[in-house]
């Protein structure tokens, strides 16, 4: 409940904000700035935030979250949270950070346990953490993705099909909470559409929302999700507002935290 009515209050803002804001002179004379897209279909997380740290001034480490609790006996909130864990373990790749990476990797051999997966996911995830070690960082880039893949896979084949999806969404949307913290201090205008790489990324996400179970799509837990998706689709669809302004990234950045916060790190 506290969730929903703070994302209600955020939400509302961006119907408040004044029309000739700081950063969209440009609009007002009349200039049109073109919107780019940043996101392909064919990307993984990974390659999103390598392409963002191309843009961008990127301290990687100090985008580090704080260490997830315990994982809830809560299956959906389980496979969500390993979703953003993977999406970590891409930012920590871009850091080169070995320990911290290897503190990941327990992490999410936690969550897999309690999914199910523990034995499954071990010997790849100890393997990782070992090429991470010997800061083998180059063979660890497909390494982590293949491993991604796998696990998606791993949770299908025991007909998790609704968690398979969580953790894909939940693995974009953390890589997504990243890049838009970084979009924030950038000052070119047509850069800023990166902090959600592409309106059709953000639809994309919705509509694998939308392939969920009846009960989980209108469970309460997920509700925050959904809603958020849906309105930054919406915001960062409409070519009539004018340029993007740095107050429109920073609402999409901080909408983005709270549901990240809310469901991975409570």
């Amino acid at each position: 409940m506290r969730l929903a009515v703070a994302f209600a209050l955020v939400s509302g803002v961006f119907a408040q904000e004044p029309a000739a804001s700081q950063d969209s002179i440009a609009a007002s004379a009349g200039e049109f700035v073109n919107r780019a897209a940043f996101w392909t279909a064919d990307q993984t997380p990974v390659d999103f935030l390598e392409m963002a740290g191309q843009h961008a001034k990127a301290r990687w480490r100090t985008l580090y979250r704080p260490q997830p609790p315990v994982p809830s006996t809560d299956r959906i909130k389980v496979a969500f949270t390993l979703g953003s864990l993977i999406g970590e373990s891409f930012l920590i790749w871009e850091a080169q950070d070995s320990q911290h990476f290897r503190n990941n990797s327990q992490d999410m051999a936690s969550y897999c346990r309690t999914l199910g997966l523990g034995e499954k996911t071990k010997p790849r995830l100890m393997a990782q953490a070992k090429m991470a070690e010997m800061d083998d960082w180059a063979s660890l880039r497909q390494e982590i993705v293949d491993g991604h893949q796998e696990l998606l896979r791993q949770l299908r084949e025991q007909r998790d099909e609704d968690l398979a999806v969580l953790v894909e969404i939940g693995a974009w949307m953390r890589a997504l909470e990243i890049v838009s913290k970084l979009v924030v201090e950038i000052p070119e205008v047509d850069k800023r559409p990166l902090c959600i790489g592409s309106p059709a990324l953000l639809a994309q996400l919705r509509q694998s929302f939308a392939s969920l179970s009846e009960l989980n799509r209108r469970g309460v837990l997920l509700q925050p999700v959904i809603s958020v998706l849906t309105e930054l689709e919406k915001v960062w669809s409409d070519r009539h507002s004018g340029p993007p302004t740095k107050s429109m990234v920073t609402r999409t950045h901080d909408q983005l935290k709270m549901v990240m916060e809310e469901l991975t790190l409570k």
